[in-house]
């Protein structure tokens, strides 16, 4: 795609840190909104240096421009520069800083929290069905992801093989942050069995054969490259005892497909499951964070028969709890899980999302075929299921 593609989130007018995993179009939206602002890129290699060895060369820099943003691109380059753009901020009035990252691992180190209530947090995800429009195709998505650096190139299978493999060589080997490049490459696979199902750390360890603390670093490790999530149980005012373990996801459907082994014993039908389900948890974080208000993401499971919703949205504005199904039409047994959320919390709005191509609603509860339920997540204008 060789046009600009307009994203739902909106840049706050205050400085903000903006987080987003490599790809997902921070600096284009950046130099989008901010034509004339002084860009500071860590990744060209001999600013990253200079910056390295002098931080304060940073002050230099932004005493000499006139405009009124300053970006600093990867930032947990040079984590030093927060205490430089921390005393610029409060020796102000003077520009406002703009940090973008594809890591949080240094920046928790060295004290993002400095600049927290100077700098909003603000996060960019992958492209969402209703920034695409016409462009959105459910089955690319399942296969290829949403990742704006895959979508826009040429060949999108080619750079999404390359995508973890970027991570494991800049990322992982560059920062140091494991000692051991090949068991790290294993965990990547074995944890992909995880997506979309409660983690059990002690199982992935065994099937990487590292220790259960190791492999508990590394979830940690790809959390904070932003590769993956992990969502929580819900329990508010429980009537039935839940399970206590979250589920896990990569941050995409096309990079878990990417990592994803398959072969002979796999069956397709659970992969495209698990890939639907992913790209529904990723529109679903998108939605909140760019709506900006104090909702959050769960699941419920219950500990007695394992009844399972897959996700539930909880929030002063709203309570929806969303099952996702890989089949075409809607079966009474598709509807169990929603129908006991339904019991114990009658203010939630539910749906049913499926592959399906009609709008149903059967027993109160809302049956959306996946594209449209997408498409519906519009972060400007909210949807209501019913």
């Amino acid at each position: 795609m060789e046009k600009y593609i307009p994203r739902c989130f909106k840049a706050p007018e205050s400085g903000f840190f903006l987080f987003g995993p490599r790809g997902t179009g921070k600096s284009v939206f950046l130099n989008t909104c901010f034509p004339d602002a002084l860009v500071v890129d860590l990744l060209d290699p001999l600013l990253e240096r200079t910056l390295s060895a002098r931080p304060e060369h940073l002050r230099e820099m932004v005493d000499g421009y006139r405009g009124s943003t300053v970006v600093v691109d990867e930032v947990q380059k040079v984590p030093e520069l927060l205490d430089v753009v921390h005393h610029l901020v409060e020796a102000g009035p003077g520009p406002r800083f703009v940090l973008t990252g594809s890591s949080a691992r240094k920046l928790k180190r060295t004290g993002v929290d400095l600049l927290a209530g100077r700098l909003v947090l603000r996060s960019l995800h992958p492209f969402m069905a209703v920034e695409l429009g016409a462009g959105f195709s459910l089955e690319s998505a399942l296969e290829y992801g949403l990742v704006p650096l895959v979508v826009d190139a040429a060949d999108p299978r080619d750079v999404l093989r390359s995508y973890a493999s970027l991570y494991l060589n800049e990322e992982v080997k560059t920062e140091g942050l494991v000692r051991r490049a090949g068991d790290f490459a294993r965990f990547l696979e074995a944890i992909s069995f995880s997506h979309g199902a409660i983690l059990n750390i002690s199982h992935v360890a065994r099937e990487c054969q590292v220790q259960r603390r190791t492999a508990a670093s590394y979830v940690e490790i790809l959390e904070d490259l932003l590769l993956a999530f992990r969502v929580p149980v819900f329990t508010r005012r429980a009537r039935r005892a839940t399970v206590s373990h979250p589920k896990f996801y990569y941050f995409d459907a096309g990079v878990f497909r990417a990592i994803r082994p398959s072969g002979p014993l796999d069956r397709p039908e659970e992969i495209a499951g698990a890939a639907l389900e992913g790209l529904v948890a990723q529109h679903l974080r998108a939605f909140i964070d760019y709506r900006q208000e104090d909702s959050r993401l769960y699941y419920w499971r219950t500990r007695a028969g394992g009844v399972e919703v897959d996700f539930v949205v909880y929030g002063p504005r709203r309570f929806w709890a969303i099952e996702v199904k890989n089949s075409s039409r809607v079966r009474a047994a598709d509807l169990r899980a929603l129908r006991a959320f339904g019991q114990d919390y009658p203010e939630a709005e539910r749906v049913l999302v499926y592959r399906g191509r009609e709008r149903l609603v059967r027993e109160g509860i809302a049956c959306w075929p996946g594209d449209e339920f997408l498409a519906a997540l519009d972060p400007d204008h909210p949807p209501t299921w019913q």
